[in-house]
């Protein structure tokens, strides 16, 4: 037994309703999202000496709606680690995301981008630091 469905519409105005009503839709919920706005995205370090862990906190607040959930960061070297809040962040909540750049490997000038990973409508963010490592 097979079930064939068909739709039609007697009148071109009520088709163009139909598409209006799921435009609407879909423009409700795309607002409906979370989105990080960072105090700062860049921060200078200033001089350091080789072999000093650099700490360095971000922090931002969700401006969405919705909670959001960050669930990766990507960094360029094993030099640095990233601490973020695993639980949801409320709209409105700031958080601090915690870097850290272990120096004893490196040395000069240093420009490091961490790529931030979420859920928000921003759902992958870049956050920078840089100094100058001294020998």
């Amino acid at each position: 037994m097979q079930n064939n469905y068909h739709i039609s519409f007697k009148s071109p105005s009520t088709l163009r309703g139909v598409f209006c009503l799921a435009m609407v839709i879909i423009s409700i919920s795309s607002f409906s999202q979370a989105q990080l706005k960072f105090k700062d995205l860049k921060k200078n370090f200033g001089f350091v000496k080789k072999g000093e862990v650099v700490v360095i906190e971000f922090e931002f607040t969700n401006t969405g709606n919705q909670p959001a959930i960050l669930t990766d960061a990507k960094v360029e070297c094993s030099c640095t680690t990233v601490e973020f809040p695993k639980h949801p962040i409320a709209p409105n909540q700031t958080e601090k995301i915690i870097v850290k750049f272990d120096t004893k490997s490196v040395y000069d000038r240093q420009d490091r981008i961490v790529e931030i990973i979420s859920n928000a409508k921003n759902s992958s963010q870049k956050i920078r630091f840089k100094g100058v490592v001294l020998k």
